[in-house]
């Protein structure tokens, strides 16, 4: 249950992030309120996540899934380029979520 409050946590992220660009410094209303609710969606449920999973552990695949889903989210809704350096970079976060999730011992499983 727990790594499905995550995945909530992380979807309400890439949500209210998406919905910030979209909102132009909150001067559109509906991005604005979808920018609110995704975010506390995401932190909401981030703290269930954390009566079980380390913070460290919950922290590291939140913001390295975020930063991945975020990357692909603003090359489709935002044409925004990723050169070969930042797909080697988005690479290594994938990496890192991987290692940290199915290899370290501090992750609950």
């Amino acid at each position: 249950m727990q790594y499905l409050f995550l995945l909530i946590a992380i979807t309400g992220e890439v949500v209210g992030t998406s919905a910030l660009k979209a909102s132009a410094g909150f001067t559109k209303l509906y991005p604005s309120l979808l920018v609110v609710a995704g975010y506390a969606i995401a932190f909401y449920f981030l703290s269930l996540t954390l009566k079980t999973i380390p913070i460290g552990i919950a922290y590291a695949i939140w913001s390295g899934a975020g930063i991945v889903l975020i990357s692909i989210a603003g090359w489709v809704f935002f044409n925004q380029k990723i050169d070969v350096w930042g797909a080697v970079g988005i690479g290594l976060i994938i990496a890192g979520v991987f290692v940290v999730n199915f290899l370290s011992k501090t992750s609950t499983h």
